[in-house]
């Protein structure tokens, strides 16, 4: 049974490109430019990455991990500290 609902499936996911446009026709709203897309998602990428490269390196996002978190006053301090194992 799983078979039939598999290969039904399959080929229901196939018929659209029994019915496809030509992949030339550039006046289809389909027509997508792919090397352009490509390009234009290669300097996106870059671009993003070298802001977080510049982000990092430029000592502005500094993680206090040494400090101990402040309790308010009238909170009981948590039941498991550290090194208390």
């Amino acid at each position: 049974m799983q078979e039939v609902v598999l290969s039904l499936l399959v080929f229901l996911a196939g018929l659209p490109a029994l019915d496809a446009n030509d992949p030339e026709d550039k006046n289809s709203p389909f027509y997508y430019d792919w090397h352009s897309l490509q390009i234009g998602g290669v300097i996106c990428a870059v671009v993003l990455c070298g802001i977080g490269v510049i982000v990092l390196l430029s000592g502005k996002c500094k993680c206090k991990f040494s400090q101990k978190p402040s309790h308010r006053a009238g909170e009981a301090p948590p039941l498991i500290t550290p090194g208390s194992a």
